[in-house]
């Protein structure tokens, strides 16, 4: 049985910084793609950073690029996703993804996805 469990979202302040983690269970990782994707209310879920677990080749969202930083660790199954200067916009849910095919970015390759952990920024 497959799954993605997140944690370390909480409530930060502008500016601040976070370690998002997903631990992953039941696949074998090196055929996938890890993303993170986030989604605030009212909104489309958007991409945020993925990694290629066989490379580690990785990519941005335009929205945290050069604020982020997408990492992952082979040994343990996890998947961490640094953010920095926080901004209020970034407040969201944020997901675990994996996925084998398609655009890193598009939510509908990724076949596995988490319960999500909460992202809240404040002024």
């Amino acid at each position: 049985q497959v799954e993605l469990v997140e944690s370390g979202g909480g409530l930060v302040q502008a500016g601040g910084s976070l370690r998002l983690s997903c631990a992953a269970s039941g696949l074998t990782l090196s055929g996938y793609n890890m993303a993170w994707f986030r989604q605030a209310p009212g909104k489309e879920r958007e991409f945020v950073a993925a990694v290629k677990w066989r490379n580690g080749l990785t990519w941005y969202g335009s929205s945290v690029k050069g604020r982020s930083t997408i990492s992952r660790d082979n040994t343990q199954n996890m998947v961490y996703l640094q953010l920095n200067s926080l901004k209020l916009e970034d407040t969201a849910v944020y997901y675990c993804a994996a996925g084998n095919g398609g655009g890193v970015d598009t939510p509908r390759f990724y076949n596995y996805w988490g319960q999500g952990t909460q992202v809240t920024v404040s002024s």
